[in-house]
């Protein structure tokens, strides 16, 4: 570390004092010696005197910010008014001590820029194992308003813009928030992700503020807030919807003004970080009964990314099922379809009220169950209203089915032939399912291809069969 101070008893002291704290001390005696030291070594912690003449330390903060932005820094004033103090502070000092000090002062002081920066570091190795264990972020699908979603968040990485990711639980809004930290410039620094509903209410200031040894009951040391954590980078803050009333100016004020107060402090603290928002709640709603501030939801709502529900994107659902199935089996050979026939058509059949998720936790439900690829509707969980044996129709393996065999379900004109129904002319609607049933036979059961030549999405391919399915099912039942 490093200690500057102008007055020479002082001096004397920490050069004693700080290597017996166990620290690594170069002691200056002045602004314009400890720039010099700057400019040659980088240190964890800096402490210096404001008032020293010439180069003063605010001078000498102001440096160490544009060479070494991770290095924490602590002020020392003798001034009976804290103004100055108070300034450097905002200017995103870590902590300050008044004259004159106690060495056990200092070394509290020291002590928390110890587990600062020690959280720090755990948190950011933690980042590197997570994503070196997700791969790189990727949004998995080409439909259009996953496109969209892909548009806005290229356009919003770009700037500091607040944003508020709206969509339903399990739709991917964490991932999302991700791919807007990884494209911006902060992606350089921490994503702080917390869910503002896992937390309990009188835990929820502390968590996000921090708070000083003593400021409440069992508060038995410092505590550094994730707003803290998150400086440099991004505070993600999940369920937004279910912060406590109570919070929410403090919230207002940290987005407004970019500066925190630690719980039992009346000194604010600045911070830089980027605060992205999600909620799956209709925050106009609650604004309108007095459960959210209206001025909170204007200040995060300054840039919207709507995640929509798995069931409007029904044409990502085999790129999805190939992901998920192969990260949960990444030696599989590529060219090896992922799924048997039929699958495909009872999760295209599915509503997926959890969305994303819940077909995540479907597939690896499959897998575990599953011994060898391709996955089959028998591994699928019986809620999904998988057909029985007798139910389904017979079909051949295709590897250019996106790693789905199709099937080639009888239409329910063919399966009328021989009974009464037979006599009668077949409706449109059973012409147009034979139509497509037959052209699905001849594309080898391809249906990216047998959609594009009958001019319609994958999702109404799969819906049409389904219908062919349930007409099966309604007169056999």
């Amino acid at each position: 570390m490093l200690f500057a101070d102008d007055e020479t008893s002082i001096q004397e002291l920490m050069r004693i004092e700080l290597p017996r704290m166990g620290h690594e001390a170069t002691v200056c005696p002045d602004g314009r010696t400890a720039l010099a030291a700057l400019e040659r070594t980088a240190y964890d912690c800096v402490i210096v005197d404001l008032d020293m003449p010439g180069v003063g330390g605010l001078d000498v903060i102001r440096r160490l910010r544009e060479i070494s932005p991770d290095t924490e820094s602590v002020i020392i004033t003798g001034k009976s008014s804290l103004e100055t103090a108070v300034d450097a502070v905002r200017q995103g000092v870590c902590d300050y001590l008044t004259k004159p000090c106690k060495l056990a002062d200092i070394q509290a002081v020291l002590e928390r820029v110890r587990r600062k920066r020690e959280l720090t570091a755990r948190l950011r190795a933690l980042e590197g194992r997570v994503r070196r264990a997700e791969g790189e972020t990727n949004l998995v699908g080409g439909s259009a308003s996953l496109e969209r979603v892909r548009q806005l968040i290229a356009r919003v990485a770009r700037t500091d813009s607040t944003v508020l990711i709206r969509g339903e639980t399990g739709t991917g809004k964490e991932l999302v928030a991700r791919a807007i930290h990884e494209a911006s410039s902060r992606s350089g620094g921490p994503l702080v992700a917390v869910n503002c509903g896992a937390l309990p209410e009188q835990l929820v200031e502390s968590e996000l503020f921090g708070h000083r040894k003593g400021a409440f009951t069992g508060a038995e040391e410092h505590r550094t807030g994730l707003f803290e954590v998150a400086d440099g980078g991004t505070l993600f803050l999940d369920e937004i919807g279910e912060l406590p009333r109570s919070l929410q100016p403090k919230l207002l004020r940290a987005l407004e003004a970019g500066e925190i107060r630690r719980v039992g402090e009346n000194t604010p603290v600045r911070v830089d970080c980027r605060v992205i928002c999600a909620t799956h709640r209709k925050l106009e709603e609650m604004a309108a009964v007095g459960d959210f501030r209206e001025d909170l939801l204007f200040r995060i709502n300054t840039f919207e990314v709507v995640v929509p529900p798995l069931r409007e994107r029904v044409d990502d659902l085999p790129a999805l099922v190939d992901h998920f199935i192969r990260r949960a089996r990444p030696h599989s050979p590529p060219a090896m379809p992922v799924v048997g026939p039929g699958v495909m058509e009872v999760l295209a059949a599915h509503h997926w009220p959890g969305n994303v998720r819940e077909l995540a936790n479907v597939l690896e439900h499959a897998v575990v169950l599953c011994d060898e690829l391709p996955v089959g509707v028998e591994h699928l969980p019986a809620r999904l209203g998988r057909p029985g044996p007798a139910q389904r129709a017979p079909a051949a393996a295709s590897p250019t089915d996106h790693g789905a065999s199709p099937t080639t379900p009888a239409t329910p004109a063919a399966e009328s032939a021989g009974g009464g129904a037979a006599d009668r002319p077949p409706t449109l609607r059973e012409i147009e399912l034979k139509e497509i049933v037959e052209r699905l036979k001849r594309n080898g059961g391809n249906k990216v291809k047998t959609a594009e030549e009958l001019d319609i999405s994958l999702k109404t391919l799969y819906n049409k069969l389904h219908q062919v399915q349930a007409s099966k099912l309604d007169r056999s039942a």
